[in-house]
């Protein structure tokens, strides 16, 4: 009896110390650098881990509201992704940062030399967004997020943000 008991007592110990094992190793990626188009740009970006949840995603492009005032843009976003451990538990992807997130989007749009100091194009924006990432095999994703924020022309004015992306990850 006492060498059932033993047994028992192996197996269960095993098993309880492999799946808290499991749950720390649900992660972001130490980083994740990529390149991205939609309808209005191309973007390069990297997403550097800050914890196992957040990362830091920055990137540089250009993008614009129409094809009449295309940019060069720099972003920062810390994201937080907040279902990588239940999609870990479901035996979905979590590769690549593969899942929803909450973000702050900052970014700020340059001028080109032949602009006008008068377009409607919000120079400085910051947002709040929800958004998902998705893989496309092993290395292609997509990417659809949307919030609303402040941006900043001549005046501070509320911005919405819309983020339709397909991706390459390297």
């Amino acid at each position: 009896m006492i060498k059932l008991v033993f047994v028992f007592l192996l197996v269960m110990s095993s098993y309880f110390g492999f799946s808290q094992n499991a749950k720390d190793d649900v992660s972001v990626e130490k980083s994740v650098f990529g390149i991205q188009i939609g309808l209005l740009g191309i973007w390069a970006h990297n997403e550097l881990k800050l914890s196992n949840q957040v990362a830091l995603r920055s990137e540089i492009g250009l993008g614009g509201v129409n094809t009449a005032n295309i940019v060069p843009i720099l972003a920062l976003e810390p994201r937080w992704y907040y279902n990588l451990n239940e999609r870990a538990d479901k035996n979905k992807r979590i590769d690549g940062n593969s899942g929803n997130y909450f973000s702050l989007r900052a970014s700020y749009h340059f001028r080109t030399a032949l602009e006008a100091e008068d377009n409607d194009v919000n120079r400085m924006f910051m947002a709040p967004t929800w958004g998902i990432r998705r893989n496309l095999g092993d290395h292609f994703n997509y990417e659809v997020g949307v919030g609303g924020g402040l941006g900043y022309r001549r005046e501070v004015v509320f911005a919405p943000y819309v983020n339709l992306r397909i991706g390459y990850r390297f």
